[in-house]
């Protein structure tokens, strides 16, 4: 999973050296976060207009995980 929002977001920014993920704990409830940071002037890119590029990550990651039977939350910081 940690793979597949790397490769995402580095097609994205100009600058992937600075992608950084962090994963924390499964919730109580399963749910699975990841925190994804980027260089600040990469943000805007990530997020897009109105947010589109945001929801279709997590649309994207949310969809590959239900295969594994698991919920995916994404926080872009």
């Amino acid at each position: 999973m940690k793979e597949l929002l790397h490769t995402i977001v580095a097609g994205l920014v100009e600058n992937p050296d600075a992608i950084e993920i962090t994963e924390d704990e499964p919730a109580e409830d399963g749910t699975l976060t990841f925190h994804l940071h980027v260089a600040p002037e990469d943000t805007g890119r990530v997020i897009g207009k109105q947010g589109r590029i945001a929801k279709a990550i997590r649309v994207i990651m949310s969809a590959s995980s239900t295969k594994n039977n698991h919920r995916v939350s994404v926080e872009i910081e």
